[in-house]
């Protein structure tokens, strides 16, 4: 497919969606929206595609925010509507495929929101975190007061949240906010081999880590106990099961195709 605000490359077992206005700082509109929504739908079913990176174009922004020339005009219905339709950040937050967050600049407001929707995030030292939606009046809209909280906890969530601060990388990797920082001119490098270990694990095994994972910050230990056993049964029906083991106990690399 075609797209004029996102492009779409496959790299072997990796795709990487990049958010390409970079003359707007890669906000957020509609139509990154829309597009983002129908991407993800084409790579989830894409069997030949096992992990996604999602990144900005250039060197500055990841996403800079929501493109707040929407928003005038806005009604409360209109907003609440948009909003409860498919977004893009309820579409990365359940595909079932990991996401990996490649942040190469300002990562503020909905930005940050879809940067917490995925699984992993990654930065460059010249990233800069932030959810500053209350310098305009206003406040997070894509998920930004649920998944921070649950992500750095109430009170750095708070903070954030009410002064519109923002951090830079170190303190986002502190906080827990990503994984991993390195220089803006090894960030590619760095997330691509990273995202390609993930795509040689077995699919099926990885698609399930990431669902009781992602269940884990969202029910009680039993309900979360029950889940990752019923997922721990499930993936020894695999065919990738039994081929991880005998590569195991023969002492050679596996080759998982999904199954």
């Amino acid at each position: 497919m075609s797209y004029e605000t996102i492009t779409v490359e496959k790299r072997g077992k990796v795709a990487v969606l990049t958010i390409n206005r970079p003359d707007k700082l890669n906000s957020l509109n509609q139509s990154v929206h829309a597009e983002g929504v129908a991407a993800l739908d084409d790579l989830r079913k894409d069997d030949s595609i096992r992990v996604v990176v999602i990144t900005g174009k250039g060197e500055k922004a990841f996403i800079a925010g929501a493109d707040i020339s929407e928003f005038a005009g806005q009604t409360p219905v209109t907003q609440r509507n948009l909003f409860n339709e498919r977004t893009f950040f309820n579409s990365l937050d359940t595909f079932p495929k990991p996401i990996i967050a490649m942040i190469n600049g300002f990562c503020l407001g909905g930005g940050n929101e879809l940067a917490l929707a995925c699984d992993i995030r990654i930065a460059s030292e010249n990233a800069r975190f932030g959810q500053p939606e209350i310098n305009l009046g206003i406040m997070p809209g894509g998920g930004g007061t649920q998944r921070l909280t649950r992500l750095i906890g109430e009170g750095r969530a708070m903070e954030l949240i009410l002064t519109g601060d923002l951090i830079d990388a170190e303190t986002a990797l502190r906080y827990g906010l990503l994984t991993q920082v390195h220089p803006l001119a090894e960030l590619e490098e760095k997330t691509m081999a990273f995202a390609e270990k993930l795509a040689e694990k077995a699919p099926v095994a990885l698609q399930l880590c990431k669902e009781a994972v992602k269940f884990a910050s969202r029910s009680n230990l039993d309900e979360g106990l029950r889940r990752e056993v019923d997922l721990f049964a499930i993936v020894f029906s695999t065919e990738d099961k039994t081929e991880g083991v005998s590569a195991f106990l023969e002492k050679r690399k596996p080759e998982f195709h999904g199954r």
